[in-house]
């Protein structure tokens, strides 16, 4: 089989480096002046503490076991607890290489992180504009650098390096780079369990294009990162699926499927207090609730008078509103539910292997029941940034303050990491 070259059309130019560039840049700074100088200077939260300025800032929750895997390796007991063997080998691997160069752990983690996020913006702008062109490209790009989840591609987390080499892949697949395609894909396949999705994708594209033998190939080979790691799990520890079983500490259990997004939807209607409490204790939650409803409804009835300006950036005010009332369940709930929806909307704009994908991404994570840190796997989901560039570069008047709700966001999470509170 003949390998492709990697091929970048169109070509890097120096306008497109510095858009990207600049995105990350920008972005990546409101993250470290809101971690490293606004979270210090706040006093220390119930639940958490004041941090320091230090590199060790970027390293909290996975991060930890990342670090135990880079520094000794593997363990698993099948005791229902966490262990490390829940969290796939690429992504410490790269890190145990970089420190093998002298490099602490939270600079090498944070080197790995940050460089994998600005080339995996990189690969995006170039795949979105030879697809779509310069300006769903631009949106696409600064969409997933300002999304409030794109902390987790600063911090000590997968996603850079997720959404690094499965756009490399489905790039690379797109383009009938077939060598690539498999190199990429089966890197994103020993990156998380969720990059399985694209041997589905592939698959389907491959059938419904009519491609040559080589897209059934290429579907087996991304297969082999997963299959070396369940391998690998069997012949260390005797169970092959012992990253699945691990991972279920994680999830908290349910008394029927759903549960957990149902209480999601509770506590944004009813207020987290109230549904913790069972009962109404706080009338006011739900009371301003249906105010900011009957607002929305009665600017949707009057739209024609209003105009479009007025009715849009009304609808951004009680937005803001909403999610000073809301707070996470409803970012969260938007994140999975308009992501899922931005896809199927788009289902006839995107290129056939980047919304199989996303279907695929979308069936796994909700077969798996799981909902902590969905909000997290949605973000690692190409296709639905790509949607959204779609989207606004369709609405530009809805870009901006998109992208500016989504700066106050990220300083906000990038705050509560460095407190040490939960933030995705």
């Amino acid at each position: 089989m003949k390998i492709k070259p990697l091929n970048f059309q169109p070509p890097l130019s120096r306008n497109r480096l510095l858009f990207v560039a600049g995105m990350w840049l920008l972005s990546r700074l409101v993250i470290a002046i809101a971690m490293l100088m606004i979270a210090p200077s706040l006093p220390a939260p119930p639940g958490g503490f004041a941090p320091i300025f230090s590199w060790e800032v970027f390293s909290y929750w996975d991060s930890g076991w990342y670090e135990q895997i880079a520094r000794s390796g593997y363990e698993y007991v099948n005791d229902n607890n966490g262990h490390s063997v829940a969290f796939f080998p690429l992504f410490p691997l790269v890190i145990s290489g970089v420190m093998s160069l002298g490099v602490p752990f939270a600079v090498a983690g944070t080197i790995v992180s940050n460089f994998s996020f600005f080339v995996a913006l990189l690969l995006l702008y170039l795949w979105v504009e030879e697809s779509h062109g310069i300006n769903a490209a631009r949106w696409a790009t600064a969409g997933l650098a300002w999304c409030p989840f794109s902390l987790f591609g600063t911090v000590i987390y997968t996603e850079g390096l997720f959404l690094f080499v499965s756009i490399a892949a489905l790039r690379a697949f797109d383009k009938e780079e077939y060598f690539w395609a498999a190199f990429w894909g089966m890197l994103t396949t020993a990156t998380r369990v969720t990059g399985a999705a694209l041997i589905p994708a592939f698959l389907l594209v491959t059938w419904r294009e009519g491609r040559v033998v080589r897209g059934y190939f290429v579907s087996m080979v991304t297969s082999a990162g997963l299959l070396l790691y369940i391998l690998y799990c069997g012949i260390s520890f005797g169970e092959p699926f012992a990253f699945l079983l691990a991972q279920k500490a994680w999830q908290p259990r349910q008394s029927f499927f759903g549960e957990a997004w149902l209480k999601m939807l509770v506590k944004i209607v009813a207020g987290t207090a109230n549904c913790k409490a069972g009962f109404i204790k706080d009338p006011w939650h739900p009371i301003l609730f249906l105010l900011i409803c009957a607002c929305a409804y009665l600017l949707w009835r009057n739209r024609v008078k209003l105009g479009s300006v007025k009715t849009d950036y009304g609808f951004c005010t009680l937005v803001i509103i909403l999610w000073l009332l809301a707070g996470s369940p409803l970012i969260n709930t938007v994140m999975i539910f308009g992501g899922g929806y931005l896809l199927w909307y788009f289902r006839n704009k995107l290129r056939l292997v980047a919304a199989s994908y996303g279907f695929f991404s979308f069936a796994l994570f909700l077969a798996s029941g799981r909902t902590v840190s969905a909000e997290r796997y949605v973000y690692g989901i190409v296709s639905v940034a790509i949607a959204l560039g779609l989207l606004l570069a369709r609405y530009p008047r809805w870009g901006y303050p998109t992208m500016g709700f989504f700066a106050i966001l990220l300083a906000s999470l990038a705050v509560r990491f460095a407190q040490h509170l939960w933030a995705g």
